[in-house]
């Protein structure tokens, strides 16, 4: 059997999964550090209290964090058969796939050519059980690279991208190259999300611009591309992903929690994403959810 059938074959393994899951969306950033995991982590819990059925995929190979955030770090693969993996689950609604479930030494370097990274994600979409979704969430390692590049290639329905940033300069130039990786791709930009977006003083309550502020949304607005929220700086939103529980259902009044909140509220119900590959819209009124009410385009991808 030739490499080419070999592919074809985890192509149409890969297809009979995704055709089960509804939105397939790649949160990316182009710096590090930027909280690109925190974003994916609280959008899923939030989207999964919402009532739907959500996934996380963790590509970050080299430095998977998501199981630590989700506090199912130590849990391992599981397989009924020995060839298909069980996603482990965090609730009713939320199942998660990371590498990390495969090392038996948390602090071992992974260290890998491009062509095993690739060969991992696309058998991590080929291979695991997903079943039903309304959400499937999909962390990538900083950057453009061998991950987001799998990704986009092996799910060609993927509904967009969600962008992250903090408002510093050196962050939004390099999450500006992320806007045009996904431009340059065909896939829609749902939104960015400027993250660490000044830190209220627990003490005083004065807000301190940390990284700056608002160099995210200006980005938007010169990029022409949606701008989805700011979430600002919170120790307890730090303390929470350390212990590995849910920061949106914590005690007491947290504005990032909020701002989290309305996000995925948009996300789901709102007004700033496409599920369309046809990149003509983009920075025109066109380009968000409410658009798939009125479009006729036959999209695997679409909102139901």
């Amino acid at each position: 059997m030739s490499d080419k059938d070999e592919f074809e074959i985890v192509n149409e393994k890969i297809r009979a999964r995704m055709d089960k899951i509804g939105r397939k969306i790649m949160i990316m950033s182009g710096k590090g550090g930027v909280g690109k995991t925190t974003v994916t982590v609280n959008l899923a819990n939030e989207l999964s209290a919402m009532g739907c059925k959500v996934g996380v995929l963790d590509t970050d190979l080299h430095g998977p964090n998501v199981a630590k955030m989700f506090g199912i770090e130590g849990a391992s693969l599981m397989s009924n058969d020995g060839v298909t993996f069980l996603p482990v689950e965090v609730n009713e609604n939320l199942k998660v796939i990371s590498l990390s479930f495969a090392l038996e030494d948390q602090d071992a370097p992974v260290i890998w050519r491009g062509s095993m990274k690739m060969g991992a994600i696309r058998q991590f979409l080929s291979d695991v059980e997903w079943g039903d979704l309304d959400y499937l969430l999909i962390d990538t390692p900083p950057g453009t690279g061998d991950e987001q590049l799998t990704v986009c290639q092996a799910i060609p329905e993927l509904t967009g991208t969600i962008i992250v940033t903090t408002p510093q300069d050196v962050a939004v130039l390099d999450a500006r190259k992320s806007v045009n990786f996904s431009r340059r791709m065909g896939v829609a930009i749902i939104g960015v999300i400027e993250n660490m977006s000044g830190l209220v003083c627990p003490e005083c309550k004065t807000e301190i611009p940390v990284f700056g502020k608002g160099g995210g949304k200006r980005m938007c607005e010169d990029m022409h591309v949606p701008f989805l929220g700011s979430v600002p700086m919170e120790i307890d939103l730090r303390i929470a992903e350390d212990k590995g529980v849910d920061f949106l259902t914590s005690q007491g009044s947290h504005p990032s929690a909020e701002a989290l909140k309305k996000i995925a509220n948009e996300i789901n119900y709102g007004t700033a994403c496409s599920t369309s590959r046809d990149t003509s819209f983009l920075g025109t009124p066109f380009c968000k959810p409410s658009a798939c009410s009125s479009c006729t385009a036959d999209c695997p991808s679409r909102k139901k």
